[in-house]
């Protein structure tokens, strides 16, 4: 049986797109490249065997298959970026709110939820909970802000607010939440601790706008790894528990290659989540370095009719002054298939691949 696994480096960014100006990012942005320089190179021997190295602009693969991809969609996001890639190219960008959510909406959303909210503004999740956490605590109510990113976040405390229920606060958001302020995901943030020290949990649960008509719907029961199903609205995807973390994710990638799924989406979200966002250029590189020792061991599962697509969803570069996401090219590697090489326009040449490679 032919299958197709694409595996998303999310935030690996392969230099700046055309447009980069166009969303605030200057010329220099080069996620993996820039981390590379900064940290005085990393150790990725299989990354650079295969060619997702090189697709960065570090040194070359004689033999392998690899390129850029150059995004078309009106965004920098993970939504965007994964929609893109099973053919949907947006031509609009999601609402973004650098001042807050419009009063009407919020007060919406405090009339069906039954609760006040705190916040409103554009924030970092760790320290908009480091400063309104305790007032959440004595109050209940909830937490909501956003980021560059068109996104609602809500968090709350799990001692406060069960979880079931910031997650049916989401949904109400969710429904409230539509054009013009259909913002691309409301997501739940949930946290645990005592003041100075909070941690959000792995309990996050993201609420996407549904996607339209795209080849994860052609091709049905696909294994999705991480945040993809959710993405997707899960329309598409079989039902596999979410799974949190680099770490989460190679574990259910063993269940996903035993699966009998012809096609397996997977993103790990480290290298954006934790290091990205957080200007960290050393654990960018330590966490690819994991990354590539995690790959050369999956490579041995890998059937000969397999194909196997490594790439990016947008950039995230740790080395320049913003902690957004930054527009940039993707770097894609492809093992099996076939792949010309250099730049290609749009991140659906993923998905061309994986649909002519299942016959579709």
């Amino acid at each position: 049986m032919k299958r197709a696994i694409v595996i998303v480096l999310d935030g690996c960014g392969a230099g700046a797109a055309p447009d980069a100006a166009d969303y605030g990012d200057g010329p220099e942005v080069a996620t993996v490249k820039n981390v590379w320089e900064a940290v005085g190179g990393f150790q990725a021997p299989t990354l650079a065997r295969v060619g997702f190295l090189a697709a960065c602009g570090i040194g070359e693969s004689p033999g392998a298959r690899y390129g850029r991809l150059r995004p078309l969609s009106c965004g920098k996001d993970s939504v965007t970026g994964h929609w893109e890639m099973m053919g949907i190219v947006l031509d609009r960008p999601f609402p973004t709110y650098p001042n807050g959510f419009p009063i009407p909406l919020i007060r919406a959303f405090e009339r069906e939820t039954g609760t006040q909210t705190l916040g409103n503004r554009p924030a970092s999740g760790t320290e908009i909970i480091a400063e309104l956490g305790p007032l959440h605590q004595e109050t209940g109510f909830p937490i909501v802000y956003t980021s560059a990113d068109s996104v609602f976040q809500i968090a709350a405390h799990e001692e406060v607010v069960p979880v079931e229920r910031l997650y049916e606060w989401c949904r109400v958001a969710r429904r409230l939440c539509v054009a013009p302020d259909d913002v691309q995901r409301v997501i739940a943030r949930p946290f645990v601790g005592s003041p100075g020290a909070y941690r959000r949990t792995e309990r996050r649960k993201d609420f996407p706008v549904p996607p339209p008509p795209n080849l994860v719907d052609e091709i049905g029961d696909v294994f999705g790894v991480g945040v993809v199903p959710e993405l997707f609205d899960g329309r598409g995807f079989r039902p596999v528990r979410r799974t949190q973390s680099n770490p989460e994710h190679e574990a259910m990638m063993v269940e996903a290659m035993a699966s009998g799924a012809r096609f397996v989406f997977a993103n790990f979200e480290d290298f954006d989540m934790l290091y990205g966002h957080r200007n960290d250029p050393v654990g960018f590189a330590q966490c690819l370095e994991r990354f590539d020792q995690w790959l050369t061991g999956f490579l041995g599962s890998l059937e000969p009719e397999d194909l196997l697509i490594l790439t990016a969803d947008h950039g995230n570069d740790p080395t320049d002054a913003s902690t957004d996401h930054s527009r940039e090219y993707v770097p894609l590697a492809v093992l099996g298939g076939t792949l010309a090489p250099g730049d290609h326009d749009s991140l659906a040449t993923v998905g061309a691949l994986v649909s002519a490679h299942l016959g579709l």
